[in-house]
């Protein structure tokens, strides 16, 4: 290291991956640091450097003994030893011992007394949570969290029928399992001990997995702005069952929440979802299958008027980064929960799914955060179709787009309002235009149907003074229906 490169390393100051020292005299001390360094990634310690920074340098007999010092303690006080470089850098106020502790590979690093400690900001701290040291664990391959017992799970907890389904689909009924009893089936694909089914084997097979591991699911809301403390809503819903029955109703709700392009199509069709499907599809596998499950928490999947962010618990395992899985490069956290679902959901793995959805759609933003222990995945929409300012929606649509629009449909007629106009025959209630597309929630057919297309005159009230009488319907303008008659002979 030139003296450049080391006052260029101390002017930006301590963090989690540099520590200043002045001096060191306790072995215990250095171990305690060396270990944190191993547990986080590693780092640099220097030695001859003041808190704030500035240089202080040491003397011939300072390096001497600091280096043996620094050797006692990496050899002899952590467990396992760790194996850091030194450097010794001339300067003009005396010598600094650089030295570099690696990120370690045999996870966790205790000190003398059998503390785990890990960095915290320029600080470190002492490790105590069952559920870090789990995750710990998890990292050193020691233990893995989808293959832990789930204490009073049965056989009897399994989905016959999912179950069976997928053992003939990828082994066959006459396979070398043939004759087993079910318990040492499940025991030998790895999805139980024999006696209790393990995490991978009831959230693939289980009956109501949420009975034993109730924050396992996904919790969904869509949101009219694009505020995460807006009180308003136009949707939600929990999401339970097993992974593959949380991943349709996730997918689900996304697709009801989102617009519909017709991209020129006839306007009796779907259309094609704003965001490609294939990317919203590998964002919500990902979350579902390399979520932390050692964390009880649930995925969270959050529709905003300018995107849709999925949430799981856990950060990135390891050193792995952002960058590093837009790149393709994975580390399996749940690698037999992994192995089964593969088969069930379109999951490729080889790290191909971050680079796909991207590929399929490249306004997503990844972002890893260590602090919260969570990892997101924001794909942006193609536009806004809702603002902050909103008004809340509270009974029939106000009458703020009132009367006849006779000449062309102005505006964007989104595959929302394609549909609405579809089914709109003669003058008709609000309810009975909702049931006639099969629409569950209210809100969520006011903003994205019924506003919309009063907006751009292709519907009008029968009552348009009295917008909130219970003897409101709605009819299509002279604008709307010459402009579905357009798309009927385009059609």
């Amino acid at each position: 290291m030139t003296i450049s490169e080391l006052l260029d390393m101390v002017a930006r100051g301590e963090d989690s991956r540099h520590q200043f020292k002045r001096d060191a005299t306790n072995a215990d001390g250095l171990a305690a640091e060396m270990a944190a360094f191993a547990n986080s990634g590693g780092g640099w310690l220097l030695l001859g450097v003041n808190d704030d920074g500035s240089i202080a340098g040491l003397d011939g007999a300072a390096v001497r003994r600091l280096n043996q010092l620094l050797g006692n303690a990496a050899s002899q006080h952590v467990r396992p030893p760790v194996h850091p470089l030194t450097e010794n850098v001339q300067t003009d106020q005396g010598i600094v011992i650089v030295m570099e502790v690696p990120d370690g590979l045999a996870k966790p690093y205790l000190d003398n007394q059998g503390r785990i400690w890990v960095k915290q900001g320029s600080d470190k701290r002492h490790v105590t949570s069952r559920e870090e040291l789990q995750r710990m664990f998890q990292r050193s391959g020691l233990v893995y969290a989808d293959v832990v017992p789930v204490a009073g799970t049965s056989v009897e907890d399994i989905d016959d029928k999912a179950f069976t389904g997928y053992f003939n689909r990828r082994y066959g009924e006459s396979s070398e399992f043939s004759g087993l009893t079910r318990e040492q089936l499940l025991q030998n694909l790895g999805l139980g001990d024999g006696q209790e089914l393990n995490l991978a084997g009831l959230m693939l097979f289980g009956r109501n997995p949420q009975r034993w591991r109730p924050a396992f699911e996904v919790k969904a809301v869509a949101f009219p702005g694009t505020a995460l403390h807006d009180t308003r809503y136009l949707d939600s819903e929990d999401i339970k069952g097993t992974l593959l029955e949380q991943f349709r109703g996730a997918f689900a709700f996304i697709k009801r929440n989102l617009h519909h392009v017709q991209h020129g199509r006839s306007f009796n069709t779907l259309g094609e979802l704003e965001i490609p499907e294939t990317a919203l599809e590998e964002l919500l596998v990902n979350a579902l299958i390399h979520r932390d499950y050692f964390t009880s928490a649930s995925v969270r999947l959050m529709v905003f008027a300018d995107r849709v962010e999925i949430v799981s618990p856990g950060h990135l395992p390891d050193s792995l980064s952002a960058e590093d899985i837009r790149r393709g490069k994975t580390i399996r956290r749940n690698p037999t929960l992994t192995e089964h679902a593969s088969h069930i959901l379109p999951y490729r793995g080889m790290g191909s799914g971050i680079p796909r959805a991207l590929e399929a759609w490249p306004k997503i933003d990844l972002l890893n955060d260590p602090s919260g222990n969570q990892f997101s995945a924001i794909a942006w929409r193609p536009e806004a179709e809702w603002t902050d300012d909103t008004p809340p929606v509270t009974g029939e649509v106000t009458g703020e787009v009132t009367g006849e629009v006779t000449g062309e449909v102005t505006g964007e007629v989104t595959g929302e309002v394609t549909r609405l106009l579809a089914v709109l025959q003669g003058e008709m209630k609000r309810s009975d235009i909702q049931a006639a597309l099969g629409l569950k929630h209210e809100d969520h057919f006011r903003e994205s149907y019924l506003r919309p297309a009063l907006k751009v005159g292709a519907i009008e009230m029968t009552i348009p003074d009295k917008p909130r009488s219970s003897r409101q319907k709605y009819r299509l303008t002279a604008a709307g229906q010459k402009w579905v008659a357009t798309q009927g002979r385009q059609h």
